[in-house]
């Protein structure tokens, strides 16, 4: 592959279209810039390779064009001194060299237009590489702070994830206080009722001890004539 179909791709990449394929910004733009930057070193070496062949084929072609010019004045100062053998050697020298013409100038056109195509190159990768520096520190901003907004919507999830489970606890609560309720008025359901005559007959047979007591008491005072 030449070098003008190696670097064809490079000239024709879109740097918006690159940026968005980049999976983090602020990493490929660095990335990005390395690779164009050494790109561009490669077009600028290729570059001055070619322009110098462009400058060589121009050279031949400049002089082939002067030497015919040259055995034409001298065919001229030969007929002039009535050496007519003498021109026609110079002119046959001429038609020879004007033989060479065409082959020097389709080289000569063919070095010019490849120049031609290494500087459009050139001058791409400069004003692209120029334009991702004037915007890195806007593409890495933005990109900082996608992350920063990412990091938050992380926090605000963790946020209602949390009153997510405080309304859970609540529910839970409510649902704990009301079996509670439910086991204490099941319990209260559960007792037997209490009969009043047992009162009643406690009642009484603690006023018979008592009776008792006091007569026990009566007893022993006149036995021992305390009364």
């Amino acid at each position: 592959m030449g070098i003008l179909d190696r670097f064809a791709s490079i000239v024709k990449a879109n740097i918006n279209e690159l940026l968005d394929k980049a999976e983090d910004p602020e990493k490929m733009v660095d990335q990005y810039l390395r690779e164009m930057t050494e790109s561009l070193a490669e077009v600028r070496e290729a570059t001055a390779g070619v322009m110098a062949e462009e400058k060589r084929t121009k050279k031949l072609v400049d002089d082939n064009m002067a030497e015919m010019a040259k055995y034409e004045d001298l065919a001229k100062k030969a007929l002039a001194a009535g050496n007519e053998d003498d021109a026609r050697t110079f002119l046959a020298k001429k038609q020879e060299l004007a033989g060479r013409t065409e082959g020097l100038t389709i080289a000569y056109e063919g070095a010019k237009a490849n120049a031609d195509k290494m500087r459009m190159m050139h001058d791409k990768l400069v004003k692209d590489i120029e334009e991702l520096n004037a915007r890195k520190a806007t593409i890495k901003a933005k990109a900082a702070v996608a992350k920063t907004q990412a990091k938050v919507n992380e926090m605000t999830s963790a946020g209602d994830r949390a009153e997510g489970a405080r309304s859970a606890f609540d529910r839970m609560e409510a649902k704990a206080d009301d079996m509670l309720e439910r086991a204490n008025a099941v319990a209260e359901l559960s007792e037997k009722p209490k009969d009043p005559t047992e009162e009643l007959e406690k009642k009484y047979e603690q006023a018979g001890v008592t009776a008792a007591v006091d007569d026990d008491l009566a007893r022993l005072k006149k036995e021992m004539g305390l009364d």
